[in-house]
């Protein structure tokens, strides 16, 4: 489906096993092919797309994973696509919550956000510095995020959120070995749009953004967005009586758009963000008699006075305030020309970003032993890129490109100075030039050959200072790479389309710029990159006049110089490092549903079923207290073989169900009745370790209220984790701390107890 395109509100049909699809709500040009502003969707046209939707019944939904605007059943790629109303509906307010709703996502909240680890199919970064790239790239509005933990934070005005699985090197360069997210903002309009959005919890959460967009003349159109949020957290700190596991976030953003002519536009953007959060990790099992620091005296009743340990703890008690304060600014110019059939576009940008960390590190009161961690991290990022791009509905179609960036890093650390001291300053800095292609060829009717690829040179650099051992090292490495895609599709029919793919991936050389850096790392020098080899194959199928959708993707990928976290033996010294430990493999199935059942009545689902493995790790560290009968080799350094075994944070199945029903109570009024259901079977967040192990779990959400028929207003009562399931998003062994006594600590979701709330929205 080429040319003008509306998609309308979201709906699926989902089976037990699966879980929550998406759709769009989106009218653009396509002419306009870039990812920004191919989501331009302002009140208007959702509310055109609403009815028509209404009128004929049909499910259109969009995407700009090719860096075109397409329809998302011709797309052969496996791509997700989350709308603003989707998100609402299902209580997604902040980035970490698309774990919820993506099935092949998981994102593993930590003390702070730089610790924070998400995954796609089973792959993510699972070591921590500076250097080291995130597997998963994010995107707003088409350009990269330097630091992933600048995406930590609420989706105030989004437009549109798309998941790409699978490596994604080729066009989206080489921090998307694994996938890519990327977050697509509301865009200047034509005409002048107000959206409004508060909410307000029973457990004390408040908020609200809004969003204005429209013309100042015939030529110059703007967006104006900003949201403030504010929830205490669900962890009482009986030290000091406030509570923690909480945030505060204020994002601004404001945009302006010139139509120079008829065949060039400027769109000149920029945003701010500022924000903290509060840190409490409840001991949710601590064995009897367990000292901490192994320390005569230190026992619970006198470290953590006030506290019972148990699996529904939500207490702690941290004589040091925990927290994180971060902020950040970015602008943006986007450059549209047409030069006949053919468009440019330029993308030019600029990031600052810095959060600073405070962490109680012994997470105790203890009046004795007392150690903090205290650091910052500092991030700049400039990048230019420049896409030529042919006509959308031709038989033979290209996408071109060149991109540069720029990036660099500082990280100030102290620890101590009851134990593991460290004091230490890093930097870190790469550059990356790349040229890039995708070529698409109808070479016979319905029968569509892709062929894609990236060339690149990237420079990274370092320095670390440590002020203990008194010691200062410094280096640099350049790479050359490239990966590529090659495709083939097939459009049986109207409504069926199968396609195969295959292709590589890339993430780049680092260097491990973590506590313990000394010589015999730098003499090592970088880390090697990781590769990947991934093949797809899956069908898109609409039936009954479009009005359902069923859509599946097979996927296997191989990944060699996997980078991660394992022991090294140099000169006799044993070193906990990243390194390259050897390769995983991740294969599996991935179902998407959606089906418009009566005028008033959707439904929606996907599901994902997941089998990642570690083809290779034959010297993974031991967790805290493994014995030799849970595979724990003594050394020195002890150490396990993981080599077959099933890869962290990757569970077999996880998916979602969604219902959204809107019957009519008058003639001007619709009802809101919408219910989501999001399963994760069990998983390790460390593996083999059964203190990190989180058993299957399912979640239900309810929604209640009432709407303007045309949806120029809505009031929503909903209620979070309905049945009051407890689960753990992320579990920390902290034996070690103890004596090598169980002691086990979590970090807790939102909505680790049931909650209610009220959402309102104003759409004028």
């Amino acid at each position: 489906m080429r040319g003008y395109q509306v998609s309308v509100a979201h709906a699926a049909l989902v089976a037990a096993c699966m879980a929550g699809s998406a759709h769009a709500q989106t009218q653009a040009s396509a002419v306009d092919t870039s990812a920004a502003a191919t989501v331009a969707a302002g009140a208007a046209a959702a509310q055109s797309a609403g009815k028509m939707a209404q009128d004929d019944g049909e499910i259109v939904v969009t995407t700009t994973a090719q860096k075109r605007f397409e329809n998302i059943q011709n797309v052969p790629l496996p791509v997700q696509v989350l709308t603003a109303e989707q998100l609402e509906a299902q209580g997604v307010r902040n980035f970490q919550d698309l774990t919820k709703v993506a099935p092949s996502l998981v994102i593993r909240p930590a003390e702070h956000p730089v610790n924070a680890n998400v995954s796609l199919r089973g792959v993510g970064t699972f070591a921590f510095g500076i250097g080291v790239e995130s597997s998963v790239a994010v995107t707003v509005d088409g350009v990269p995020l330097a630091f992933q933990a600048r995406a930590f934070t609420d989706l105030p005005d989004v437009a549109q959120i798309e998941v790409l699985r699978g490596p994604q090197s080729t066009l989206y360069g080489k921090a998307a070995s694994a996938g890519l997210i990327k977050i697509m903002t509301v865009q200047p309009t034509k005409d002048f749009h107000l959206k409004v959005n508060t909410t307000v919890t029973t457990d004390d959460e408040y908020g609200a953004n809004f969003s204005a967009t429209g013309p100042i003349n015939e030529d110059l159109g703007y967006v104006v967005s900003a949201s403030y949020s504010n929830w205490g957290g669900n962890v009482r700190n009986v030290y000091n009586g406030k509570d923690v596991n909480g945030r505060e976030t204020l994002n601004a953003r404001g945009k302006l758009n010139w139509e120079a002519s008829s065949d060039v536009k400027f769109r000149l953007s920029a945003n701010y963000l500022n924000g903290n959060t509060t840190v409490g990790r409840p001991f949710i099992a601590l064995a009897d008699g367990a000292l901490l620091r192994n320390t005569a005296g230190q026992t619970a009743a006198v470290t953590m006075p006030g506290v019972t340990p148990g699996p529904l703890n939500q207490q702690v008690s941290n004589d040091y305030p925990s927290r994180t304060k971060y902020w950040g600014w970015g602008s943006m110019l986007r450059t549209d020309i047409k030069l006949g059939k053919l468009s440019v576009l330029g993308l030019t940008s600029y990031d600052k970003f810095r959060l600073d960390d405070y962490l109680d590190h012994d997470d105790t009161a203890s009046p004795t032993i007392k150690n903090l961690q205290i650091g910052a991290f500092k991030s700049r990022l400039f990048t230019q890129e420049v896409r030529l791009l042919s006509p959308d509905d031709e038989a033979f179609r290209y996408a071109l490109g060149v991109y540069y960036a720029d990036v660099a890093f500082q990280r100030p650390f102290l620890r101590g100075p009851a134990f593991s001291p460290a004091d230490w300053y890093a930097t870190s800095g790469s550059r990356q030039v790349a040229a890039f292609g995708q070529i698409d060829w109808e070479f016979i009717r319905h029968l569509t050959a892709t062929v894609g690829g990236r060339a690149q040179n990237e420079r990274v650099k370092y320095t670390f200072r440590d002020n203990i051992a008194k010691g200062s090292w410094a280096g640099h490495a350049s790479d050359n790479a490239t990966t590529y895609r090659l495709g083939l599709s097939y459009q049986a029919t109207p409504d069926i389309m199968v396609f195969g793919n295959y292709a590589t991936g890339y993430k780049g050389q680092t260097y491990d710029l973590t506590t313990g850096f000394n010589t015999a790392r730098a003499n090592l020098g970088p880390i090697r990159p990781e590769t990947s080899k991934d093949k797809e194959i899956g069908i898109r199928t609409q039936f009954f006049n479009r009005r359902m959708t069923f859509n599946v993707t097979y996927f296997d990928t191989n990944y060699t110089d996997l980078q991660a976290q394992t022991i090294e033996t140099i000169n006799g010294t044993s070193n906990f490092r990243l390194t390259n430990v050897g390769g995983l493999n991740t294969k599996g199935l991935e179902f998407e549903t959606a089906a418009r059942v009566t005028r008033d009545l959707t439904l929606s689902g996907s599901a994902t079923y997941l089998d990642a493995t570690y083809t290779s790790f034959p010297a993974a560290p031991c967790f805290p207290t493994q014995t030799v009968a849970q595979g724990c080799i003594q050394g020195p350094p002890n150490y396990q073989n993981l080599t077959g075994t099933r890869a962290v944070q990757a569970p077999e199945w996880k998916g979602s169900a969604n219902i959204d029903y809107a019957p009519a109570i008058t003639d001007k009024l619709n009802g809101v009745v919408q219910a989501s259901w999001q399963y994760t079977s069990s998983l390790y967040y460390v593996s083999r370790d059964p203190q990190t192990f989180q058993p299957a779990f399912s979640i239900f959400n309810l929604n209640l209220g009432v709407r303007d028929h045309k949806r120029r207003w809505e009031g929503v009562l909903f209620v979070n984790n309905l049945f009051d399931k407890q689960y753990y998003p992320s579990l920390i062994n902290s034996d070690g701390n103890f004596g090598n006594k169980l002691a086990t600590q979590a970090v807790l979701p939102r909505d680790f107890r049931r909650y209610a709330g009220v959402r309102f929205g104003l759409n004028y």
